[in-house]
Formats: structure tokens, sequence, C-alpha cells
């Protein structure tokens, strides 16, 4: 089998194959997804497998902006990972998914991220899970209580303000230190934004994206940096809870809009969980954010059999790291453990889960310096 870039002549082979791998496709988000792909193929973003001129599978590589501690960096968002049926249990994924990440870093990107269908394939090749996207149930009612405590002028928004959306994106998750959240770039953003059933408003440091699901509200995005902005974008929500009883949510594991509602006991939480993986040490150890006032001088070795390992002294201080060669010694990790390390899941964890080993004299201090509570807010 040959793995080569797909063209713009397979994209029908493409659709039959996510057809049989996801289900029909409706003509509108056929053509959505026609419009997105087609113009990246030229950047060597979405791969394919071929068993002759025969489309056996095939993966996106898909370019986002992610923020680790309130600091972005690029990322590889791996999507649209797909086998032929007939083609399933012959090593045709893991494969393929070997060159997805190999182009990725050639790409320039030092972490990427995807959300799983299974988990062991993505293990194999160092995917470990990291994070979730959280969606909560609120009584409509309840968002609509939430009272502004200021005049925020609100405004439509469409195609056009994606420059001025990923802006306020920067603003909200460099103050907030998140980590996870991720941006799409302006050119994706720009086709979202084009979807006429989304009620889309901007104020200056926030946004809101939402639309009806059945009887119900669906709230994809809502992000601010002022508690003036964001009980305006909860508000114009709760409003329609005259029609609507329940708002559907993604929000942060501790958005604060849950401190806004008048009554909370039990809340029905799903978690769309997603797997993450580390690409380049050292690049990706100085893109990332740290606390400020932590500092951790550890040496850790990786073992990575795609991408290759390493021993590597971490230097952390002042929120910024570096990662240098360095002699054998201290803690060993798989790179999915690294990976989920990066993450901010504990030392303790990963050696119980068998993923980290060696001295643990370093352990408190890289616990410190990458601790973190990773969500994302989208899907891919």
């Amino acid at each position: 089998m040959d793995i080569r870039d797909l063209t713009p002549e397979d994209l029908d082979d493409v659709l039959d194959l996510r057809k049989r791998s996801f289900g029909p496709i409706p003509a509108a988000d056929r053509d959505r997804w026609r419009q997105a792909v087609l113009p990246v193929l030229g950047e060597g973003r979405y791969l394919g497998v071929f068993d002759g001129t025969r489309l056996a599978a095939a993966a996106r590589v898909r370019r986002f902006t992610q923020w680790w501690h309130g600091t972005p960096q690029p990322m590889a968002g791996i999507a649209g990972v797909t086998v032929n049926p007939e083609d399933r249990g012959r090593g045709v994924g893991t494969t393929l998914m070997r060159a997805v990440i190999g182009r990725a870093a050639e790409l320039g990107d030092a972490v990427s991220a995807l959300y799983p269908a299974t988990t062991p394939i993505y293990r194999r090749v160092g995917y470990e899970h990291a994070g979730a996207r959280h969606t909560v149930r609120l009584p409509a009612e309840s968002l609509r209580r939430i009272r502004p405590s200021g005049q925020v002028k609100l405004r439509r928004m469409g195609p056009g303000d994606a420059a001025e959306l990923v802006s306020v994106l920067h603003r909200v998750h460099t103050a907030a230190r998140s980590s996870g959240p991720v941006s799409w770039d302006e050119a994706t953003w720009n086709l979202w934004l084009g979807n006429e059933d989304d009620f889309l408003y901007l104020a200056d440091d926030g946004y809101v994206i939402y639309r009806w699901k059945g009887d119900d509200m669906q709230v994809e995005n809502l992000v601010a940096t002022s508690p003036e902005t964001l009980r305006a974008l909860w508000s114009l929500v709760g409003s329609a809870s005259s029609i609507a009883r329940e708002v559907v949510a993604s929000v942060a594991p501790d958005d604060p809009v849950l401190w806004l509602l008048g009554e909370r006991s039990e809340e029905q939480v799903k978690q769309a969980r997603w797997m993450f993986r580390v690409l380049d040490v050292a690049a990706a150890v100085e893109r990332r954010g740290y606390p400020a006032n932590v500092a951790c001088d550890a040496v850790v070795t990786v073992d990575d059999p795609v991408r290759g390992g390493g021993t590597w002294r971490l230097e952390i201080s002042g929120g910024s790291g570096t990662a240098t060669p360095a002699a054998e010694g201290g803690v060993t990790l798989s790179v999915n453990g690294f990976s989920a390390l990066y993450a901010g899941i504990p030392p303790y964890t990963l050696r119980l889960a068998g993923l980290m080993s060696g001295d643990d004299r370093y352990d408190q201090a890289l616990e410190a310096a990458f601790a973190a509570k990773p969500y994302m807010l989208d899907y891919f």
C-alpha cells in the first residue's frame, strides 16, 4: 500500500469512506466539508492510504492554536481518521497514523490532539488521554435570572469577524491561564460564522455561538474576560427560556457560569475525551506556559518509537521552560507518559499506570510545573 497526499479528484472516494465509517452525510454537510477541505489540500494536510488506485484509509491534519497555561502554540488536530471496512485489522490505521505524526512534525507542530473513536490504535503510536470536552445541561430559566451588571454592547457577527473573534480568544485564554482549548484558523472561522442556523454575538471582550437543538438551546462557545460581558452573554442565551426548557452548553470544568446559577445540586455533565501527543520534546517544552512561581530542574528520558526518544534536562522557571539533551538518568517515561505529564496528569498517577518509572526525586517539581486542568470547548 502507498501513502500520498489527497487531491481534489480523491474527495468523492473520501466521502464514500467517511460514509462507511461514520454513517450517511447530509448534503449540506458534504458541501461545507468540501469548502473547508479544498483550500488546504495543497498544504499536505490530508493523507490517504491507497491499495493500487483504491483509497483504503485517510486522515486529516487540522491547523489549530492550543493554549497551555495561557500560552498559545500551533497544534496538529488529527481528524477524519477512517479505514474502509474491508481493510480493517490489517494494520492500515497504524501505518496511516505513523505517517500523519511525521507529517504533523514536518508542518512545524510540536504537539497534537484528537478525539478517539477507539483508544488502542492511538495509544500504540504515542497518544494518551489528557482532557475532555465537558457539556452540561442547565435550566434555561436559571440563565435568564442572571442579570447583566452593566451596559455591554453586543452585536451580531458573521463571516469577516474571524480576526476579531480570534483576538478575543487569545485575550480570554491568556487571562484565564487556560490549558487545552483550541482555536480554528481564521479561514475556518469565517466558514463556520456563515452558518445561518447559528446565533452569533460579539462583545469587546467575549462572544457566544449558540443554536436550537430540538426543543433545547445548545451553546457551542461562550467566553468572556469581564463579569459584565459574561453575565450579558449568558442572560442572552437564557432569554429563550419561554420556549427552551434546557440549555446544553460546552463549558470549562470550573466555568464561572456554574457559580452564577441561583441553584445547583445535581448536574448532568457529559465528557467527550480527547487524547494528546508530544511530537517534539524540546519545542513543546519551550512553547508551553508554566506557573510563574514554580521552578523545576529535572532529567527525563522519553521513549518514543515513532519519533525517536532521548534524554532531556528540563529547566522551568519564571513561566518559561527549556529542554536540552542530557546524559542518561532521572525519570523514564513512554511518550504516552510524557504527553500525559505535559497535559497535567500527576506523576503518581503515571507511575501507578506504568507510564513512568525511575528516580522519584523530581516528581513534586514536575507535578507543580505541568499542573493543568485540560479541557476543550470545540469538537473536531
